[in-house]
């Protein structure tokens, strides 16, 4: 682990160009990613074969309870911080005490809010886990500031570290107390010791030691850019968790179940993927926000990697997505398989989006943001009901994701924004656009021809990924120039290099 450690930190200091850091970088924190990606995976199969979609259901209540709250509380204070040119030392001591007084006061406002959130969605059940689940907000509160240094100099070893144990606490405690409670309770103490456990990671993997203090002018100038991600905040939550009370209120609380295990399994490589987007590539862009040139030439680079990981993860989840709910989560899970693939598109077009975000951010355009989340919740207010009425959970699943129909408006402004044509921006989404439907056709007719088991459910899965870096690789001289093999090249010859160095 201590090579593993240094061969990072070697990825992500000074060496080579910054783009070059920032590809490196996202490719080292991706795999980390899928390693602590994996216990939660293997938590989610073990808890959905013990229990019901109800029990998944109550748990969606209280976390939705309780994201609204924190949506609508947003500072912005984080992102503010990492997009500062200057040493951000002088501001972390205001703005750790303006987030532990919004702790507090968002813990006694889901307290008492408990019981008619439990009367909203018609579950009774939920307010005793409303209230236990507010205490994951302190600990979250309480956590050292100092680890924002992490995003904002690329220290991605160390948020691998704080963000793993969390997970890693979690999922011991959850499948211990499903073992023994079999109720939705082991979610909520999995959850609680998730938050702990960073909570108290975080003060020994940063020296910084926070202390109560409010200085207003840096409060204030903290905010100044804080409020466009308040605002843009309560829209994506708007964006990302208005269909979850849609369907909670309007189809119960099993068809929520069904909805968000759905939403989860479908946009896991999604959301891993702008995950490494946004710690990336946003204090990466900030670094570069007075280089247009630069700042063009690392997007590109993020953007072909962000494409070619997760298409084909998209594609595999699709066409497996009957055989997997089956093999692993149970014939119980069966009614949400029509989301699951529909949610696949959603991820596909999310990854790919989710690269213009820290664009804006870093340029100090957090506006533009806000205006295209928007136009985005605009179209799916305008498409889910009736569509909800209509096919149920996989009928909000397409008003989800046909609100990405405002997203051309948002490529335009960002493509503005570092200068670049559209020819050269789509050119680069082409190989794995290709590749991945070569993969799917191949996954198709595969899975035609032999009966799928847990054996063969895993073949499946190593052929299609041998299947689709062998088409890109063959495509990749005819359509990006030789991108794949001089990046694949590099990569390897950066971890024997490094690898040599510790021996």
């Amino acid at each position: 682990m201590g090579i593993m450690k240094k061969i990072a930190n070697n990825l992500i200091t000074p060496g080579g160009t910054l783009s070059q850091r920032v590809v490196k970088s996202g490719f080292w924190v991706f795999f980390l990613r899928i390693f602590n990606q994996g216990f939660s995976l293997l938590r989610l199969i073990i808890l959905a074969r013990i229990l019901s979609p109800n029990d998944f259901g109550l748990m969606g209540i209280a976390l939705l309870t309780m994201s609204i709250l924190e949506t609508f509380s947003e500072t912005g204070f984080q992102h503010a911080l990492i997009q500062k040119k200057e040493d951000i030392k002088s501001y972390l001591d205001s703005a750790w005490t303006v987030l532990i007084l919004r702790g507090f006061v968002l813990f006694v406002i889901l307290y008492f809010i408990a019981p008619y959130a439990a009367v909203f969605f018609n579950a009774p059940e939920a307010k005793p886990i409303i209230r236990v689940i507010g205490f994951s907000i302190l600990f979250q509160t309480f956590t050292n500031i100092g680890i924002t240094y992490f995003k904002k100099e690329l220290e991605f070893n160390k948020e691998f570290i704080y963000q793993f144990t969390g997970t890693l606490a979690d999922f011991i405690v959850a499948i211990s107390a499903v073992l023994i409670l079999r109720n939705v309770w082991a979610l909520v103490l999995g959850l609680l010791a998730g938050n702990i456990t960073r909570c108290f990671v975080s003060y020994l993997i940063h020296p910084y030691r926070p202390r109560l203090n409010f200085a207003l002018e840096k409060v204030k100038e903290l905010f100044g850019f804080g409020r466009w991600i308040l605002g843009s905040s309560i829209l994506i939550f708007l964006l990302g968790q208005g269909d979850d009370i849609f369907v909670g209120k309007l189809l119960g609380t099993t068809a929520l179940g069904f909805y968000q295990m759905a939403y989860r399994i479908a946009n896991m490589p999604a959301t891993e993927i702008t995950h490494i987007i946004s710690q990336v590539t946003f204090p990466a862009y900030s670094k570069l926000q007075d280089n247009i040139p630069k700042l063009r030439e690392a997007y590109l680079k993020v953007l072909r990697v962000t494409a070619f990981l997760s298409f084909p993860i998209a594609g595999l989840i699709f066409i497996l997505a009957p055989d997997f709910t089956r093999i692993f989560l149970g014939e119980k899970w069966m009614p949400m398989v029509s989301a699951l693939q529909i949610f696949c598109i959603l991820g596909a077009i999310r990854s790919v989006v989710a690269t213009m975000g820290p664009v804006f951010y870093s340029t100090g355009k957090p506006k533009i943001e806000t205006q295209l989340s928007l136009m985005q919740l605009v179209i799916m207010v305008c498409l889910i009901y009736p569509l909800m009425m209509k096919w149920g959970i996989a009928g909000a699943a397409l008003a989800v994701v046909l609100n990405n129909l405002a997203d051309p408006w948002g490529f335009k402004k960002m493509l503005s924004t570092v200068n670049c044509e559209f020819r050269k921006f789509s050119r680069n989404l082409l190989l794995p656009a290709i590749s991945s439907i070569l993969l799917c056709l191949f996954l198709q007719i595969t899975k035609n021809l032999i009966e799928i088991k847990i054996s063969e459910f895993i073949l499946l899965i190593i052929l299609g990924v041998l299947f689709y870096f062998l088409v890109a690789y063959f495509l990749d001289d005819k359509i990006n120039g030789n991108w794949l093999k001089i990046e694949l090249r590099d990569i390897f010859r950066s971890f024997i290099a490094k690898s040599k160095e510790e021996f």
